[in-house]
């Protein structure tokens, strides 16, 4: 995977959910602060901020995400719909409880769809149990 590639495709996503005016610019300043989040690809549905380990539509669900609350406050779900975290008083307290749930070695987005995300962490763990 193209580090640059990856880094572009990220930036134009974070770009991307600001201009649609979805999220709040609280949420979406505390979460771009945050050096673990930044380089995941974010998107947003139904005023929820979600993040995914690839760049390719329909993106991963294995990250929790956040939704706006009446009253400026936040809830953390997920990453599964059925799945709920907890309520948040603040962005920042609601970011800080997505970065406790990342999945193990969740890393910069992946340029490419999740099923392309699968198949290049099978390969990588194949030539890591071959020793190559």
């Amino acid at each position: 995977m193209d580090k640059d590639s990856s880094a572009s495709a990220v930036e134009a996503g974070w770009q991307t959910v600001r201009d649609d005016g979805r999220v709040s610019p609280e949420l979406l300043e505390a979460a771009y602060a945050e050096p673990l989040l930044r380089p995941l690809f974010p998107w947003t549905g139904m005023g929820e901020l979600h993040f995914s380990r690839c760049t390719g539509g329909r993106w991963t669900w294995d990250i929790p995400y956040v939704l706006p609350v009446v009253g400026g406050t936040y809830w953390v779900s997920g990453p599964l719909r059925t799945e709920t975290v907890g309520p948040a008083a603040t962005p920042q307290e609601a970011i800080a409880m997505v970065i406790e749930r990342l999945p193990p070695g969740c890393d910069r987005a992946f340029v490419g769809t999740p099923e392309e995300l699968a198949a290049h962490e099978a390969r990588t763990r194949k030539q890591g149990a071959e020793g190559g």
